[in-house]
Order: structure tokens, then sequence, then C-alpha cells
């Protein structure tokens, strides 16, 4: 039931249903189609499409093959339709860009950073504030996507940079100060409730920024914003629990529910990776003993061959390791096989989704990450072992999670009557840069 009482609320009901239809294909799918994935009546349909058309949220154009007769229609992003800004602040650098319904993403700006918050997110602040200029009304929201466990809705941990409690919306100067800062923690959680049932690892609050419009920044952690994307787009589609590792400097991974990440009380889950599952006794800069973490990415990689590793530096390093040094990629997959193990134990997920260098690592050394998967596990899970296989979207997850963390806050009956009030004061200019496919950020392989 959709709790429709009225004519008007069933029809702001449809357009909501209708247009995540479209984002959620891809922008893929003929007119007629989505009205069959709906059951509308071609009538209802038509008339849907015309409003959102009229409202610049929608516009057809012919498919690209179609039978004899009428040429068939496929609703996808206006022209001067919404726009989401998405953020991947990764420990070297950061990723910014512009994002459609339907999930066509543009690369923006891609930059490396000095590791301070202040340099970081004050840089990547003023590119949004930039952007947002450039767009106007057409911003219906900010994704960042952050490399450590966002607690209350904004504030971050990175161990490896030393940030603690870092307030990013407050240094990205999309928000005003708290008029206290014990204060801020409550303001930020009322955020993360808002954000509840869409993910459970990011905070929202809506926030004023430098171009004088207000717009929702949604602030959350990598690996969680990597499993959405894996839900919606990748391979966790239709998986109603899975385990999602994502592999950069060191490691992250998350429990998916019903395509949700379970983020915990104050929303800093997707934390797998400080937990000691393999018998580790190295001290990790988050302050734990023997974290998984420590055994798998880029650092342990330097670490294996004598090089100098932490910082957030060494990615090109790490990468000719990755490439050359068959010793310390199969040393790196054992240890990510015997971690996997013991979740699998744990949870009983349905599949094992890897991304960032863990997509390399399965590639490279599947053969010693199942060696050493397989004799951990119970034998009630041996017999029946979920699936593990890299991820489809690579390094592109956390940016498309973000993306979708904004398009979920906006693709409701309030998020369209937002923009309907607004919509013709919107920016006149369409982003037309590098596709994502393209990124210039060190690691992104095109296809």
């Amino acid at each position: 039931m959709n709790g429709a009482t009225t004519s008007g609320e069933l029809r702001a009901h449809n357009r909501v249903r209708l247009l995540r239809a479209v984002h959620d294909c891809g922008a893929t799918r003929t007119r007629s189609q989505l009205t069959r994935d709906l059951r509308l009546a071609r009538g209802t349909a038509s008339v849907l499409v015309a409003g959102l058309a009229e409202d610049e949220l929608l516009h057809e154009e012919p498919a690209h093959e179609h039978a004899r007769g009428r040429p068939t229609q496929v609703p996808g992003p206006h022209p001067r339709g919404p726009i989401a800004l998405a953020a991947d602040v990764r420990e070297d650098a950061w990723e910014l860009a512009a994002c459609e319904l339907g999930g066509r993403v543009t690369v923006l700006a891609v930059r490396p950073h000095d590791g301070t918050p202040e340099n970081t997110l004050g840089h990547l602040g003023a590119a949004i504030a930039a952007e947002r200029e450039r767009l106007g009304h057409r911003v219906i929201g900010v994704g960042v996507a952050l490399a450590g466990p966002v607690r209350h809705g904004g504030l971050v941990d990175i161990a490896h940079l030393s940030w603690r409690s870092v307030d990013v919306p407050h240094l990205l100067s999309l928000a005003p100060p708290a008029a206290a800062a014990e204060d801020r923690p409550g303001v930020a959680a009322k955020g993360a409730a808002a954000a509840a049932g869409r993910a459970d690892t990011a905070g929202r609050a809506d926030t004023a920024g430098r171009a004088g419009a207000v717009v929702p920044v949604v602030v959350g952690n990598d690996t969680a914003f990597a499993a959405v994307a894996e839900a919606r787009r990748g391979r966790l589609q239709g998986v109603r629990t899975g385990l999602h590792l994502h592999v950069d400097f060191d490691l992250g991974g998350v429990l998916v529910v019903d395509g949700r990440p379970l983020g915990g009380a104050s929303g800093a889950g997707a934390e797998f990776g400080h937990m000691p599952l393999t018998g580790g006794d190295r001290l990790c800069m988050c302050g734990a003993i023997g974290c998984w973490g420590m055994d798998v990415g880029a650092n342990a990689l330097l670490r294996h061959v004598g090089l100098a590793h932490g910082g957030g530096r060494g990615r090109e390093q790490a990468e000719h390791v990755l490439a050359t040094s068959g010793e310390a990629v199969a040393a790196n997959a054992r240890a990510l096989g015997r971690g996997i193990a013991a979740l699998v134990n744990a949870h009983d997920p349905e599949a094992v989704t890897l991304s960032g260098h863990g997509v390399e690592l399965y590639e490279r050394a599947g053969d010693a990450l199942m060696a050493a998967c397989e004799p951990g596990l119970m034998a009630i899970r041996r017999d029946h072992p979920p699936r593990i296989e890299g991820s489809a979207l690579g390094w592109r997850g956390s940016l498309l999670g973000a993306m979708e963390s904004v398009f979920d806050a906006f693709l409701t009956p309030e998020g369209l009557d937002r923009w309907r009030a607004s919509h013709l004061d919107q920016g006149r200019d369409t982003p037309d840069g590098r596709n994502v496919m393209n990124s210039t950020l060190p690691g992104e392989s095109p296809p």
C-alpha cells in the first residue's frame, strides 16, 4: 500500500515511482516497458511523462532499435534536469562528479591533497561551490564518500591521516558553524535520522552553501557507499544478504541486507577491516591491535616489500608491487581469504563482492584467496559457499553510492515539490566532460 488517499497524492506517488524506475534502470527501458513494469494504464503513463517533461525532469528519445510501426520512446534525464554532485575523498586525492537521473556520471575534477582536513575539504568545498554556482538550482544535493567511519551524520575519523572527529560539512563550508561544538553531534544525529531507510551508514543534513541555496548534504563511509552502488547497479542486485569488501590503502567491509548496508548505532559501521580476523599483532593507527586491514591493501603490499607506507601515500608504488610481486599479492590474497571465511561463518551471505584493489587481488591470486578461505569455513558453509566475485563497478562504487544517496533524498513527493517550485530558475549548463569510466584518478581502469 502506498498510503495515498486522494487523486493528487496518488499522482505524486506515481510520479516518484516512474522517476525511480527510470533512474534504477539507467534510463534504458522504453515507456511501454516501464508502463508494464509499474502496472500503469497507458493513458496514466502518458500523462505522467508529459507532466515530468514539463517540469524538466524527463526527456524522451527514440529507442535505438524498435519494431515496425510508431518509434518507441525511452524516457531519460532532461537536458536541464536535476544533478547530484558526488565526491569520493580517498586518502591521497578526491574526485568530484556530476550525476544525472539514470546514473550517467561526468567527472568534473580530480585533485591530489596533502592529507590535512582543512586543505582537503577546503579545496573540495570550493570546487563544489563553483559547480553549484554554475549549475544553479539544478543541483539537488551533494554526496561525499570518505575513507573512514562517519559518525553522527558528518564526523569522520581517518586513522592513517590522523583525522579525529573531523566535521566534514563544516570544513566543506556547506553549513554554518553549529551554535556550540557540544551541540554539533546532536544536530548531525537529527540529519542521520532523516536519512534512515536510504543508507544506514550515511548521515544527511540540509545545509546552506556559498551559492546561497539550501541543498541536502549526505556524508558517508566509502565502503558503505560502494555497497549501496553494488546493490543498486552491481553484483549484489537481488541479493538479500550480501557482504561487500572495499580494498584501497587498507580494507573496509559491510554487511548488506535487502540492499541496505548496516551501519550501527552511530552510523560508523562498515569497519570489518578493524576486526582481528587474521591473527596479526601489529598496532593499527585506529588504536586496535591485529586489524584485518593491516594485512590487506596497498599499505600491506608496500610493507611486504619493505617500502614506506601509511599517510595515504605510495599509491603508484603499491600498484607497481601489485603488478610485479606475486609473493606480495599472494600474501594479501591469503589474508583476504582468511578474513572472508570468518565473516561468511558469522553472517551466512549469499554473495561476497570485492571492489577497489580487491578486484585485482581476486583476478591475480584467486587460487590463493580460495585456498585460504575454504579451510576456514564451517562444514555447513563449505558445502554451499557463497559466490565470491569482483565488482563490475571497479573503483567507481563509492562515487556512485554517493550519487544514490542524493537521489534517494530527492526522489520523494517532497523533493519533487521543491524542484517544481524552483526549476524555472535553474542554471543552463550541462556538464559534458569526461565520463567516470575515463577517470584520471590512479587505480581507475577503463573497460
